[in-house]
Formats: C-alpha cells, sequence, structure tokens
C-alpha cells in the first residue's frame, strides 16, 4: 500500500470515526434521542402521574370530602400512604390491587394540592 493511499485510508477511517462521535453526541444531547431504559423510565414516570391524578380525583370526589381531608391531615405522614390504600383510592377503577407505588404519590399530591388550597 503506498503512503498516499496509507494516509488517505486513516484520514477516513478518523473522519469516519470523529462524524460518528459527533452525530451521537449531538443526538442524544440536543436530538431528543434516548436509550431504552430511559424510554421505559419516562414511560413508567408517565403511568405513574396518570394514576395519582386519578387518586387525587378519587380522594377529592368523596361525598364526604371535608372529613375525609381532616383525617388525612391529622395521621402521621408515615400513616397517610395507609390511609390512601386504606380507602382505595389508589385503585384504578376496575382494579382489584393498586399498582405500586400510587399511594405514596398521591400522598404527596395530595398534600401540595391542599398546602396550596387547589
Amino acid at each position: 500500500m503506498s503512503a498516499d493511499l496509507y494516509s488517505k485510508v486513516v484520514g477516513g477511517i478518523w473522519g469516519l470515526v470523529i462524524g460518528a462521535s459527533l452525530a451521537m453526541i449531538i443526538g442524544f444531547n440536543w436530538g431528543g434521542w434516548s436509550t431504552s431504559a430511559t424510554s421505559l423510565k419516562m414511560s413508567e414516570d408517565a403511568v405513574l402521574s396518570s394514576r395519582t391524578s386519578i387518586c387525587v380525583a378519587q380522594f377529592m370526589g368523596t361525598p364526604d370530602q371535608k372529613t375525609k381531608i381532616r383525617e388525612f391531615q391529622k395521621a402521621e405522614s408515615y400513616q397517610k400512604s395507609e390511609f390512601i390504600e386504606k380507602g382505595g383510592w389508589d385503585r384504578m377503577p376496575g382494579q382489584e390491587t393498586a399498582s405500586w407505588g400510587v399511594a405514596g404519590a398521591c400522598v404527596t399530591a395530595l398534600e401540595g394540592s391542599l398546602k396550596t388550597g387547589t
């Protein structure tokens, strides 16, 4: 292989490596690309957020809402998730058991909305 051809091949390989690296850096940082693990996490977060909203709506829609709010506020922080679970507000319509994490997320959302008065 001649020196001229060798330098062209080496330059081409380096150009390919640098170009691919730059494309990946730009794609993942600014292009919206994501790994399957990141996509799965985002999907799980979106589902939990939806279920949390439904839990809050079910809690706030109870006929004796004011009594339940007072009971919720009087409960110790470690008892609030259990309070939500016992009330069944963490279960989605048609579900017999609640999904993991819904009660805790519901407690956090309720505490935030009750503080702000919304």
